[in-house]
């Protein structure tokens, strides 16, 4: 099992809400697309990942917790299709009581969107993206698409 963080700071999460977890390896990637290209360029693609981190969300409440379902990217600007990836429901992993949500992932941090009932990050789909498929993904609504708020969390405030 490898946990995928985007920042130090998201190490907290594992202790708080995967506490099982808190000796598994544990890989900083850096935050976006690039960074998760570089990081697991060389980890094979049946490695079993658990990716924890903060995200962003037009109406949940910062501090909900949701258990991601569906990773598509965030070109709001595109006409045509883009891939859309499930993640698997497996009892392997006990997640805490969750919201389930669809996740956006972006290489710009969202600052708005009428999207309802969802988070944006800027790593799960690009994760996908490289093949992978036993992934499951867990993000903490840290902000309402500000950036002002999301930095706050970083202080410690």
């Amino acid at each position: 099992m490898l946990i995928l963080i985007a920042e130090q700071e998201e190490r907290k999460l594992i202790e708080q809400y995967l506490p099982e977890f808190r000796n598994a390896e544990v890989l900083i990637t850096g935050v976006g697309a690039l960074n998760i290209l570089r990081s697991l360029r060389d980890v094979p693609v049946d490695t079993p990942i658990v990716n924890i981190g903060y995200a962003g969300s037009a109406n949940f409440e910062i501090g909900t917790l949701v258990e991601v379902t569906e990773a598509r990217l965030n070109h709001p600007n595109v006409s045509y299709p883009e891939p859309e990836y499930r993640l698997p429901d497996t009892g392997d992993i006990t997640f805490p009581e969750t919201k389930k949500a669809v996740c956006y992932t972006g290489v710009d941090f969202c600052l708005q969107s009428d999207y309802k009932d969802c988070v944006f990050d800027m790593e799960l789909a690009f994760i996908l993206g490289m093949g992978f498929t036993n992934v499951r993904a867990l993000k903490l609504v840290s902000d309402n698409l500000s950036l002002h708020d999301y930095r706050k969390l970083g202080q410690g405030v």
